[in-house]
């Protein structure tokens, strides 16, 4: 048995090229600014939010970071396939940016709708897009009032809108005498909607007279109904403002609310709430609880 050729070995190991390109130098300097500077926008973009603005936010850092990368490929001739993925990835997001923009435009609204928007819709989680909704489902109308002009007529009025005050002020009366005012973003007549179902119809019980000239927004009650039906969100969110409207007008009224010995009344206890009117003034409270420390 003849011994193995060492030599022969090594020339054949030699001669096998590696498996995976060596690196044979690093090179000297860094990559460039613009490759770090594409790698800063996608970063930034990538902690973008929810929502219009947070995908504008999202989009725009992308189509920046995809931008600058594509011009570090260029510069180097031997990428050309990362320079043609680097433009095509800039070239959809900036549509993106470009789409969620127009979407954005078209959603605006009038100053007055804009405020009404921050005031009751904003803090409970309603997107602009629902918004959109509520706002065509009264035909973006805003409708004025002139001093001393009424709004509703008790015993004559019907109910077959649902109304928020966006300026000036209400005065509310029932046979002549006041019972509270109704400020910008109040409902102007929460208790009657409340009070109706949807198949059912009625008239105001008191007056409401404007005591400043008054701009607000009407929804009809069949429109209203109809957007509810197809939207559950919608309507879970008008039944928590306008029964949170309801009980900020109670509370008001407690406030006034005084018998003959200037005890102050509890709208919250059932025996004020199911008791007739000339039975009111006649009690003396009669012991009730009502008087629990409640003085004027």
């Amino acid at each position: 048995m003849e011994p193995p050729d060492f030599e022969a070995m090594n020339y054949t190991v030699e001669q096998v090229p590696p498996m995976y390109p060596l690196c044979e130098e690093w090179r000297e300097g860094a990559e460039g600014a613009v490759f770090h500077l594409a790698n800063i926008f996608l970063f930034l973009g990538f902690m973008g939010g929810s929502g219009f603005y947070g995908l504008l936010y999202l989009f725009t850092f992308l189509a920046l970071g995809f931008f600058c990368s594509t011009l570090w490929a260029w510069s180097d001739p031997c990428t050309t396939d990362t320079f043609l993925w680097s433009f095509a990835l800039f070239g959809v997001t900036l549509g993106q940016v470009l789409h969620v923009a127009h979407r954005l435009r078209s959603v605006s609204f009038e100053r007055e709708f804009q405020d009404l928007y921050q005031h009751l819709f904003q803090k409970l989680g309603v997107s602009l897009s629902q918004f959109g909704k509520i706002i065509a489902c009264c035909d973006s109308d805003i409708h004025t009032l002139e001093t001393n002009n009424c709004f509703a007529i008790e015993g004559k009025t019907p109910i077959d809108k649902l109304s928020v005050l966006l300026s000036g002020r209400v005065c509310v009366t029932v046979n002549g005498e006041f019972l509270h005012y109704i400020h910008p973003f109040q409902f102007l007549d929460s208790p009657e909607w409340d009070s109706l179902r949807p198949a059912e119809e009625g008239i105001f019980q008191v007056t409401l007279r404007a005591d400043d000239p008054c701009r607000y927004v009407a929804w009809k009650r069949k429109k209203l109904y109809l957007l509810f039906a197809k939207h559950r969100y919608i309507a879970k969110i008008f039944a928590l403002i306008v029964r949170n409207d309801i009980a900020e007008k109670l509370y008001s009224l407690n406030d006034k609310a005084f018998n003959e010995s200037g005890h102050r009344y509890d709208l919250r206890l059932p025996s004020y709430c199911h008791m007739p009117g000339p039975e009111l003034e006649k009690a003396d409270v009669l012991q009730v609880p009502v008087q629990s420390g409640r003085t004027a």
